[in-house]
């Protein structure tokens, strides 16, 4: 038993990591090799997993820097026209940034307004109405009315009346305040007219002019009545700088008021004396 045990460290010594293994009774066994070179290979943990594809494509989207945003998009602009761009004009006088009545016409006037508006909310001062620049402006003012958008004139005439369809007439409606020029149911020419307030209304019904008056001077309001033609007692219908100046924000005495000096200079040039007037609505 001694010697088996003094054999067995011998070989130990001799072949290093290689020893000759014996049994219970000393009789030698297969030998047993020891690899200490290989390791079992470690179960991944999962902070050494491989990330999945899916968690790899969400990453790079996030660490991609995302494409500026697209500017609003452009309602109106200089040079544009029409019944929008009224109602643009008309919010714009509501909060004091365009004084002048809507024209229907985006002109310099308009474009100076927008930018002052969107300078004071601190957007972008282009001087174009954008959705942005529209729904602020829509937030801060009310719908406007009919005569807020016409506020100047620029409708269009309505119908003319049946008794305005023979002979020489000054066909006046209320409904939409314009006055029509007609010679035998042919329209000469049209023009937008103001009227008296309803504490000094303008008469309505079938009149004629008994008089005509180029410098006319009203003595009992003491103010200037130009190319006065009178129809209806001191009503008259004449040219009214002040209906040039406010439009529709003010009214008259009585009388039918015209805006455009040239248009009225030619109409009082045609009428004559005992042509028809008609009042309507």
């Amino acid at each position: 038993m001694g010697r088996a045990i003094a054999v067995l460290a011998a070989l130990v010594t001799v072949g290093g990591c290689t020893a000759q293994a014996v049994d219970a009774d000393g009789k030698p066994r297969g030998p047993v090799h020891i690899d200490i070179t290989g390791t079992r290979p470690a179960t991944p943990t999962p902070s050494s997993r491989p990330t999945e594809d899916k968690g790899e494509d969400q990453d790079d989207r996030s660490s991609t820097p995302s494409p500026p945003a697209a500017p609003p998009k452009v309602l109106w602009s200089p040079g544009d026209t029409g019944r929008d761009v009224r109602e643009l004009q008309a919010r714009l006088r509501q909060v004091a940034w365009l004084f002048d009545g809507p024209t229907g016409t985006y002109d310099d006037l308009t474009e100076q307004a927008v930018r002052g508006f969107q300078g004071k909310r601190g957007l972008p001062q282009t001087g174009e109405t954008d959705t942005v620049t529209w729904q602020r402006l829509l937030k801060m003012t009310r719908e406007p009315g009919q005569w807020d958008l016409y506020l100047m004139g620029g409708q269009s005439a309505d119908a003319p009346d049946p008794r305005c369809l023979t002979g020489r007439v000054l066909c006046i409606s209320k409904s939409s305040r314009t006055l029509r020029w007609m010679i035998d149911g042919r329209t000469v020419s049209t023009m937008p007219v103001r009227f008296g307030s309803s504490y000094t209304p303008t008469r309505e019904g079938e009149f004629q002019v008994y008089w005509k008056s180029r410098h006319h001077h009203s003595t009992l309001y003491d103010s200037p009545m130009p190319y006065a033609m009178f129809f209806s007692g001191g009503q008259a219908v004449h040219y009214s700088s002040d209906f040039a100046a406010r439009g529709y924000a003010g009214a008259s005495h009585g009388c039918v008021n015209v805006r455009d000096e040239a248009a009225i200079a030619n109409l009082f040039a045609q009428v004559r004396n005992g042509d028809k007037v008609v009042v309507h609505w």
